[in-house]
């Protein structure tokens, strides 16, 4: 079966949309209507027209279009695709965790279960964090969760003190220093660039941190021809299309696998048959406690606020 075309098909049948994160793998990427890092996604799933909306992604990414889109139908390729993220930061410690910081604001970074959204301020993304806390005044009491890595590298750009959630992302954690190093001597002019979900230990080496957005747009404006990139590897797909002549190297796992990348194990459940069921069958669907959504969309819409211009 030719998943491309029964795919297109599909789509303008029934006014369906394919949102697809920049981790998904490139065959997915070239169906998708829009690809992009979590603000850009959602902000196209607030403002879509399509009665279907289809999340190539993870079931975090596709929660939060249905929160902020309660009237359609949304739908993801693999209902098991979850988030260690989202796994570090369950929502009932997370309660507890908040009843012991009274008066604080709550900056949950958009990696995060509806119900820890519903918890939240504000949400978050690494494209906008710095800016949603500098937003605030500087004497505000600020909670930031759940990831430590994103949360002690705004510390540092902000200079606030804040109250970090200990939670981790382990396809960033799980690029090796020793390894990136040694890559490094075999690249010496290549330029370092960082999610900054990665560690501190890589992060210090880094010539450039961002958002995968923002290390895409650096790969195509910088005139230097070699770039290690520490993120999720499917970004090169993206990447490589975006600029020609230049070596595009993925920063090394922990672990060896087939392309001695960090590669997320949720993202990569995803597949062109999943997606194809998914757009025929309309499920695997998504659905949010709607008490649970209303708090979760507050939340959301002002970061979507907060992030005008972004």
């Amino acid at each position: 079966m030719n998943f491309t075309s029964e795919i297109a098909q599909l789509k303008k049948k029934k006014n369906a949309v394919i949102l697809a994160h920049y981790y998904q793998v490139g065959e997915i990427q070239e169906v998708a209507d829009f690809i992009g890092d979590s603000l850009g996604l959602s902000q196209e799933a607030a403002k879509t027209n399509a009665d279907i909306i289809v999340f190539a992604g993870v079931v975090f990414m596709a929660e939060t279009a249905k929160i902020i889109n309660p009237s359609k139908k949304v739908v993801v390729p693999e209902k098991e695709a979850g988030c260690s993220l989202v796994d570090s930061c369950p929502p009932d410690k997370f309660k507890s965790f908040i009843m012991e910081h009274p008066g604080y604001t709550v900056i949950s970074y958009i990696n995060c279960s509806a119900e820890v959204k519903a918890m939240s301020d504000i949400i978050c993304t690494s494209t906008n964090s710095v800016k949603i806390v500098e937003s605030l005044p500087r004497e505000e009491k600020i909670i930031f969760a759940p990831d430590i890595n994103l949360g002690r590298y705004v510390v540092r750009k902000t200079g606030r003190e804040m109250v970090l959630w200990n939670g981790e992302c382990e396809v960033h954690v799980n690029i090796s220093h020793d390894k990136l190093l040694l890559l490094r001597e075999k690249h010496p002019a290549a330029k370092l660039i960082a999610h900054p979900e990665c560690k501190e230990s890589v992060l210090k080496y880094a010539d450039f941190i961002g958002s995968t957005t923002a290390l895409i747009n650096y790969v195509k404006t910088h005139p230097d021809p070699e770039f290690i990139v520490a993120t999720e590897a499917g970004i090169l797909h993206k990447m490589r299309q975006s600029v020609t002549g230049k070596n595009l190297i993925p920063a090394p796992a922990f672990e060896d696998n087939a392309c001695a990348c960090s590669e997320c194990p949720y993202m990569k459940m995803n597949t062109m048959e999943k997606l194809y069921n998914c757009l025929v069958n309309e499920q695997p669907e998504i659905e949010v406690e709607e008490k649970t959504r209303l708090l979760a969309e507050k939340s959301i819409r002002r970061m979507l606020e907060l992030s005008a211009g972004l």
